[in-house]
């Protein structure tokens, strides 16, 4: 008889000191497919689902997808679709627990519902009460998870990306299924193992084009080779959550009998990311210094790519600062484009009206403006319109089809703005380019995120810059009024602690 294995996707990012809550209209917006619909999505992409297909269809699996969700980082998950989501994937745990063999699921680590704080640790609590203790239960992480005691009691697998940008998930997906089988098989008797660390986050949020944080990666994939150990996990944590259990973990999963080798090895790379705890490899400019280098940058090998740091998207920022784009005007710097402005109310404005229309409106800055700026206005010519519809095509994205809503790109005294309704961070060249937004024919480009950006941007650049616009999700812990997580934490309370060695 072949395994029947049941699979769900649920996946949030949550920042907790954004206004509001991520609904269930949110995860629609997003992906929110049931069952063969999201088989058939992402089947063949850089996603895990897509990874847990390649494993189990080539071992024989009978396998049960339940659904899977992804909504855009943002405030807590409502109850009402933390309990949906979460309900379909226990529903059919309920229908299908006398003959599951074993349970793969795509979780973040980083979902806080306003329920709670954990909402991985929930939902593996009410599999757990479903399907008993001995299940084996497999879980893939991103890599800037805040893994929990209860999210290792209540499964035995973890396995969390290893790049950042991530361009790894398919391969993530992989290597969990690999494992699930390996003990539905009875090869392995697996259990987790977590060192946690008593900061925000690791001091270069995880980069691994960074050399001191890739070396942790590279180490943790040569512990793999080691004989017991099955996987070892370095999150880096995710600091714009305000939760008890917040901070970088290391999670060494491990066949029985190697428990004390796992042991050194979580300790080993959680006492590293300690020692390089005042290690920052951005060099953060202000909106001003930024706009100065657009202004003059010689475009002749590529544009200057400039990261508007503090309000990606991808970190549950609002999208909408108006810091940088005010400095660019202010600096007169033209020939240029940013991306996005999440604005659903001056997106609705723009798409009323027609390309070549010219009218003045106020943009940006309408969620808070104490983070990042309020809304400027601006008087400039309708470029392009849109439903706001793209297909990624470079390492993250590729073949993945997404959309930013009613969309439309709005030139102002030379710069391109592509006015958008639905919140999403810069991860693929085909967020422009889709809108007739050309990044070879610019002088520099905004991209609304902290890393991932790279993966499709950096290889057009001319140059790459770094700025903190002062946004929700600004590098300057101290700005944000952190309540829950323990302290003393590291940066909050610098003087608490030795100084890095």
């Amino acid at each position: 008889m072949p395994f029947h294995v049941l699979t769900g996707v649920f996946v949030h990012e949550s920042n907790t000191f954004k206004k509001g809550e991520t609904t269930l209209q949110d995860f629609r917006d997003d992906v929110l497919d049931i069952g063969q619909v999201a088989v058939d999505r992402f089947r063949g992409v850089n996603e895990e689902l897509a990874g847990f297909l390649d494993v189990g269809e080539a071992a024989g699996w009978r396998m049960t997808h339940t659904v899977s969700a992804h909504a855009t980082p943002g405030a807590r998950v409502a109850r009402a679709a933390f309990d949906h989501i979460a309900g379909l994937i226990c529903a059919g745990a309920q229908a299908h627990k006398d003959t599951l063999n074993g349970v793969l699921l795509s979780l973040h680590g980083s979902m806080v519902p306003t329920f709670c704080e954990d909402g991985e640790g929930e939902l593996l609590s009410r599999l757990r009460a479903i399907l008993g203790p001995d299940l084996p239960i497999a879980v893939t992480l991103d890599l800037h998870a805040m893994a929990t005691p209860a999210m290792v009691e209540q499964a035995q697998i973890f396995v969390s990306y290893k790049t950042y940008p991530h361009v790894d998930m398919r391969d993530t997906g992989r290597h969990a299924a690999r494992l699930l089988d390996a003990t539905m098989q009875g090869r392995v008797r697996p259990r987790t193992l977590r060192a946690h660390l008593p900061m925000l986050d690791e001091a270069n949020a995880g980069r691994t084009d960074v050399p001191e944080t890739a070396a942790l990666y590279i180490r943790a994939a040569a512990h793999e080779e080691e004989p017991g150990i099955l996987a070892v996990s370095v999150n880096a944590g995710f600091a714009e959550a305000d939760i008890q259990e917040a901070g970088p973990t290391v999670l060494v999963t491990c066949d029985e009998g190697a428990e004390q080798r796992a042991g050194q090895i979580a300790a080993g790379l959680a006492q590293t990311i300690w020692e390089q705890r005042g290690t920052v490899s951005n060099d953060f400019l202000s909106p001003v210094d930024a706009a100065m280098m657009a202004r003059d940058f010689d475009a002749s090998q590529g544009p200057l790519v400039i990261a508007d740091y503090a309000d990606n998207p991808g970190a549950g920022a609002y999208g909408d600062a108006t810091a940088l784009l005010s400095a660019l005007l202010d600096a007169k710097a033209d020939g240029g484009a940013f991306a996005p402005m999440i604005d659903p109310q001056a997106a609705a404005v723009l798409c009323r009206h027609r390309v070549g229309d010219t009218l003045t409106l106020d943009i940006g800055g309408k969620n808070d403006p104490a983070f990042g700026g309020g809304p400027l206005r601006l008087t400039g010519k309708i470029i392009h319109l849109s439903d706001g519809s793209y297909t990624g095509d470079g390492p993250i994205l590729g073949g993945i089809t997404h959309s930013f809503g009613p969309t439309a790109v709005f030139r102002v005294n030379g710069i391109d703005i592509l006015v958008v309704t639905l919140s999403g961070q810069m991860l693929d060249l085909q967020q422009v380019r889709a809108f007739g937004i050309e990044p070879a024919r610019l002088r520099f480009l905004v991209v609304k995120s902290m890393q991932h950006f790279r993966a499709a941007f950096q290889p057009i650049a001319g140059r790459v810059i770094v700025c903190d616009s002062g946004a929700l999700a600004t590098p300057q812990a101290h700005l944000r009024p952190y309540i829950r997580v323990r302290r003393p934490v590291w940066p909050l309370d610098r003087a608490e602690f030795a100084a890095p060695e």
